[in-house]
Order: structure tokens, then C-alpha cells, then sequence
């Protein structure tokens, strides 16, 4: 019976944990790693969001070219409900300055992240339209 006792008692006295330099140890290396990833991830969103948006203004070039064929060689009038009516897939575009010959049309987030297509012959461009 007592051999019972003891072997429980040491028993109780080889239990197990982690030390606090342990648990510090995996805080910090956790840390370093959130350091690491956190910037590589905003940077891949940034880069993702601009492309978002230059293939949203390229989307609606056909349409709005459409509309300049079938008014009459003229850009006035256009307005994103009438780019959607030609293609229904058009979205997270604005339309800037619009006259006869010429349109400015951008997307992005307001004065962050923008690009612009301003014209016809206009390659797409960083900033909102002039």
C-alpha cells in the first residue's frame, strides 16, 4: 500500500506543462511571422484591386464604343445605363467628362487606387480622370 502511495506522489510530481520561456518563445516567433505575411498580404490586395479595376475600365470599352456606332459617331449622351443596357456585365465604373468626340471613364476606389481611359486612342492611365 505505501509502495501505492509513493509511486502516485511522484506520479503527481512528474506532470507536465510548458514553462513561461516556452509559451514566450512561440509568442514571439508567432509575431515574427505575422510580421512577415501581414505586409506581403496588403501588397497583394493593392496589386489585385488595381488590376480589378484596369479590367473594368478595358470591359467597358467595347460597349461604349458600341454606343458611339450607334449614335451617330457621338459619345454625348452616354451614361453607364446606357453602357449596361449593350453589355449587363459592366460594373464598378464611372463615367467622367463625355462630350462628342471624347470620354473619360475610370474605376477604383475614389483617390486611391483610380485609373482613367480618357478618349478613345487613350492608353489606361493611373489617377482619375483629368
Amino acid at each position: 500500500m505505501m509502495e501505492k502511495l509513493r509511486a502516485r506522489a511522484a506520479q503527481a510530481r512528474k506532470e507536465e506543462g510548458f514553462t513561461l520561456t516556452e509559451l514566450l518563445v512561440v509568442v514571439i516567433i508567432i509575431g515574427v511571422l505575422l510580421a512577415i505575411a501581414v505586409p506581403a498580404y496588403l501588397n497583394f490586395r493593392d496589386t489585385a484591386e488595381d488590376t480589378a479595376a484596369e479590367a473594368n475600365i478595358r470591359a467597358a470599352v467595347p460597349a461604349i464604343e458600341t454606343y458611339y456606332t450607334d449614335n451617330g459617331s457621338s459619345y454625348a449622351g452616354m451614361t453607364l445605363a446606357n453602357l449596361q443596357a449593350i453589355d449587363a456585365s459592366i460594373s464598378n465604373i464611372r463615367l467622367g467628362t463625355i462630350t462628342a468626340t471624347t470620354y473619360c471613364v475610370e474605376a477604383g476606389e475614389d483617390g486611391v487606387d483610380e485609373f482613367n481611359k480618357a478618349g478613345p486612342a487613350a492608353a489606361i492611365a493611373a489617377g482619375s480622370c483629368p
